[in-house]
């Protein structure tokens, strides 16, 4: 476990960090939106490379997805970029954080563990 201190609401655990190209837009409406999302319950820093348009992300999967950011984006007029790379990340960010989010709630399964109602104990 590193010994970096992470915003509340965040598990390093379940920590991801995310790299979405983004098309040009009004900068007022850039910023707007990633005030926003920095405001989000989970969400351990965010920035954007203005060379590149790539809005870097790192949140609690458990807590926050992909999905969420891209309703903030589109509410302010922020589109991420329609390329193939772009949209084939996408997909595969919105996989990793499904699982991410589903062990997150679920109890850890052992094949060692007794089964419950034997009356054995291990």
């Amino acid at each position: 476990m590193s010994d970096k201190k992470h915003r509340l609401g965040v598990s390093e655990v379940n920590l991801v960090v995310r790299h979405l190209q983004l098309e040009p837009v009004d900068e007022n409406k850039r910023q707007a939106a990633i005030a926003e999302i920095d405001q989000l319950y989970g969400l351990d820093c965010i920035s954007f490379d203005e060379k590149s348009r790539v809005l870097n992300l790192a949140y609690d999967a458990s807590r926050v997805n992909l999905d969420n950011i891209e309703d903030i984006l589109s509410a302010h007029d922020v589109a991420v970029s329609h390329d193939w790379w772009t949209h084939f990340k996408e997909g595969y960010y919105k996989f990793v954080d499904d699982n991410v989010k589903e062990n997150a709630i679920r109890e850890p399964w052992s094949c060692h563990k007794s089964p419950p109602g034997s009356g054995r104990k291990r």
